[in-house]
C-alpha cells in the first residue's frame, strides 16, 4: 500500500467550508532532534524539482540556498537548516501533495535540534536545559533566537497568515531513551503549542514517528515501546511505525531511503485524519 502513495489522485471528503476556497495551504509544524532535522547526505533523486504546491517556510536564513527567514520557498531539502539533510518531512510533504486535490498547498515549518531532549521545547523550563547543553548544541540553539520553542511559535504564527495548521509532526526520543516521563513531557509541549497558537487538539493531531527499529539494530529501539503507547497519554496522538525503515551504521539515524519510507508513512497516517483517501496501488 505504501508503494502506491505517490500514485494518482484521491477521493476527497470536502466540507462546504473547504470548497468555498479556490486555493488554500495546509501547514504542518515539525520538531524534534537529529532525525527530524535531517541527517546530512541528500541523494541526487531528492534534489530535483518538487511540486510547486509543496513549500517550506524558512525558519532561519539559508545563505547557500538563497532563502531568507520567514519566507516561503520550494520544499527542496534541506528543510530545517542549511547544513541539514533529508528528513521525514520531505516525503511526508511530497506524498501529501500527490494525494490531495490540486487546489491544496502544503507548507512545512521545521524547527529541530540534533541531540536535544524534549526538555528543550518545554517553554517554562528550557533555560535550565540550555545551561548545561554542550557548545555544539548551544550554537544551534542560538540560530533559533536562543529559544527553539518560541521560535517555532513565532514561525507558526507567521505561517498562519498564509494557511491553516493541520498537524504537528514530532520525531524525538533518542536523547530521552528510557525516560518514563517522556509521554507526559511531550503532552506538555503539545498542549502549549495548541494554546499559544489558538488551536484545538481535535483539529491538529500529533503525528509521532518511531526511532530506528530493532530490525535495523537501532540503538534506542527500546524507546519505540514508549512511543507506541503515547496515544494512551495523548488521545489525539498517532504513531508512525518505523519497522523496515533502513538505518545507518550508527544505529541512530535513517538512510535517505529510510527517511523516504518513514515520511510516506507519516503521510499515510495524516491523510485519513484530513478526510482524504490514499490512492490505491495499481
Amino acid at each position: 500500500m505504501l508503494a502506491g502513495l505517490l500514485l494518482g489522485c484521491v477521493t476527497s471528503c470536502t466540507t462546504p467550508k473547504e470548497s468555498s476556497h479556490a486555493s488554500k495551504r495546509f501547514i504542518f509544524l515539525c520538531l524534534g532532534q537529529s532525525n527530524m532535522e535531517g541527517f546530512p547526505g541528500i541523494e541526487a533523486q531528492d534534489k530535483g524539482p518538487v511540486d510547486d504546491r509543496l513549500q517550506v517556510l524558512a525558519a532561519v536564513d539559508f545563505p547557500s540556498q538563497g532563502r531568507t527567514k520567514g519566507n516561503w520557498y520550494p520544499a527542496i531539502p534541506p528543510l530545517c537548516r542549511p547544513s541539514a539533510g533529508l528528513c521525514p518531512a520531505d516525503y511526508f510533504g511530497r506524498t501529501l501533495v500527490s494525494n490531495l486535490p490540486p487546489n491544496i498547498k502544503v507548507g512545512i515549518v521545521n524547527v529541530s535540534i540534533g541531540g536535544c531532549k524534549i526538555e528543550l521545547f518545554e517553554k517554562d523550563t528550557f533555560q535550565s536545559y540550555v545551561a548545561t547543553a554542550p557548545n555544539w548544541m548551544t550554537n544551534t540553539i542560538a540560530n533559533y533566537s536562543g529559544n527553539p520553542y518560541q521560535h517555532l511559535v513565532d514561525m507558526a504564527k507567521l505561517a498562519q497568515k498564509d494557511g491553516v495548521i493541520k498537524g504537528i509532526l514530532l520525531h524525538q526520543g533518542e536523547s530521552n531513551n528510557g525516560d518514563k516521563q517522556w509521554p507526559n513531557k511531550v503532552k506538555g509541549v503539545y498542549e502549549n503549542l495548541l494554546k499559544d497558537l489558538n488551536l484545538k487538539a481535535a483539529d491538529v493531531p500529533l503525528i509521532v514517528g518511531e526511532l530506528v527499529p530493532a530490525d535495523q539494530k537501532g540503538a534506542c529501539a527500546s524507546m519505540n515501546k514508549t512511543i507506541a503507547n503515547l496515544p494512551k497519554t495523548i488521545s489525539t496522538a498517532h504513531v508512525v511505525p518505523s519497522a523496515g525503515c533502513l538505518g545507518r551504521p550508527d544505529h541512530l539515524h535513517f538512510t535517505p531511503a529510510g527517511y523516504r519510507e518513514l515520511g510516506k508513512r507519516y503521510a499515510e497516517t495524516m491523510l485519513p485524519l484530513l478526510g482524504y483517501k490514499l490512492a490505491e496501488a495499481k
